[in-house]
């Protein structure tokens, strides 16, 4: 009886959702959601954010403002402080973050919290889907302990469901409406409400067999690419000790229509996924008495990178006949990659870090982040990208290739470039360039 009674809601509309959680993931999913008529609220404890929300102001440079406006104004968004709310919700889909502890290992406060909350609210015909990533068993091992302590029949009365976000911020090729979206239910019901729910957003589904199967398939992904961009990033420093260009065999080797798949060198791993999920699965097979040696070795370069790429500020300086202590160094980006300003684990903040620890003076520039605080506390605040600036540093050092950078501007007026993102490859050597060394 409850699973037609929410199915058919959610044909025809009429179902209430919550989303917990309201960044990077749950905004966006959010806005789908309402764009495809449904009556959504955003729920979050910053009450700054819910104030950004229902003023139909964005702060995710995935959903523009005007985008807010009219669903704002519809009545068919709106965001909260109050957990309450989730009383009456027909859906609700928990979009926390999910970071590690300084040890490195899951910090699971903010999904523990939103279970906690929902199973406060929790009533028959409810389908809660937790989003969050996360390891492998987390969805049976906390979630579904604590909504079974309703009393209510999970496949039955109460729908429970793992479907892992996809989201790529700045990606205007891939959206929520075509990235797949996997789905693992606890039951053949759950199943079917979680996967007709996404259905009216997204083009395709994947089922897959339960939620720690969904759990594994997004580690899976993010962990794919942690370890091969470890791999590109050791090649880098095997072929510098070579005098070999990297860029150039990358390119090459990419010409290949068969068994080979580009993967780029960098100043390490930025953002909340790719340098986090693997761990999650580490941490989880540590418990098992299994040593996960690919992670773990593919973290440990990684996170090497903003070192190296200090190195190379230093030797670039050594060879000029200068040190690093009382340089002037000017970095290019703080965001974790190009066109956001997403800054959670930019390799940018850490090769700044060590610069300064180093006694260099440092400034930077990003399009994206007008100010932040370093580990130590200091404010920095973007400076003008002039000729001035650019002549004035003894070392410019690229760390986010975002796509307003001017290139020839910025060789033509600098003296000496670290290049960590090859986004100079098209600036020819010559007499009024700067001169580029490259990761």
């Amino acid at each position: 009886m409850f699973r037609a009674q929410l199915l058919q809601k959610i044909q025809d509309r009429t179902a209430l959702i919550v989303i917990i959680g309201q960044g990077y993931v749950g905004l966006p999913l959010a806005v789908a959601l309402a764009e495809e008529g449904f009556h959504v609220i955003g729920y979050d404890v910053s009450e700054a954010k819910v104030r950004s929300i229902n003023a139909a102001h964005s702060y995710i440079s995935d959903v523009p403002s005007e985008n807010l406006a009219p669903l704002i104004a519809s009545g068919h968004l709106r965001a909260t402080t109050d957990p309450a709310e989730l009383r009456n919700a027909d859906i609700v889909s928990i979009c926390v973050p999910t970071p590690l502890t300084e040890h490195k290992d899951p910090d699971l406060s903010y999904v523990i919290a939103a279970s906690d909350a929902v199973a406060r609210a929790a009533h028959a015909g409810m389908l809660v889907v937790l989003e969050s990533t996360t390891y492998p068993g987390t969805t049976d091992e906390v979630l579904v302990p604590r909504l079974q302590a309703t009393g209510l029949a999970i496949g039955e009365e109460l729908f429970i469901a793992f479907s892992p976000e996809r989201i790529d911020p700045a990606n205007k090729a891939f959206t929520v409406r075509n990235t797949p979206k996997v789905v693992g239910g606890v039951t053949d019901a759950c199943q079917q409400l979680t996967s007709a729910y996404y259905a009216t957003i997204v083009n395709q589904i994947v089922p897959v067999s339960n939620p720690v199967t969904a759990e594994m398939v997004k580690l899976l992904e993010n962990t794919f690419r942690a370890v091969n961009i470890g791999f590109a990033n050791e090649m880098a420093m095997i072929c510098r000790m070579l005098g070999i260009d990297v860029w150039e065999v990358i390119r090459a080797a990419s010409t290949k229509p068969f068994g080979f798949m580009p993967f780029y060198p960098g100043p390490g791993l930025g953002g909340h996924c790719i340098p986090l999920d693997p761990l999650y699965l580490s941490w989880k097979m540590r418990g098992l008495s299994y040593n996960p040696r690919f992670i773990d070795l593919a973290d440990s370069i990684n996170t090497a990178m903003p070192a190296h790429v200090v190195s190379l500020i230093m030797e670039a300086l050594n060879d000029e006949g200068k040190a690093l202590c009382g340089s002037r160094i000017a970095v290019l980006g703080a965001a974790y990659k190009k066109d956001v300003d997403d800054m959670r684990e930019s390799p940018a903040l850490r090769v700044i870090e060590l610069l300064h620890k180093r006694k260099a003076l440092v400034e930077y520039h990003d399009p994206h982040v007008t100010s932040f605080h370093t580990e130590a506390g200091v404010q920095l605040h973007s400076a003008d990208l002039s000729a001035a600036w650019l002549r004035g540093a003894d070392c410019v050092v690229i760390t986010t290739d975002h796509t307003a950078f001017d290139h020839a501007f910025i060789a033509q007026h600098s003296r000496l470039i670290v290049d960590s993102r090859n986004m100079l490859r098209d600036i020819a050597p010559g007499p009024d360039v700067a001169r580029i060394v490259r990761l």
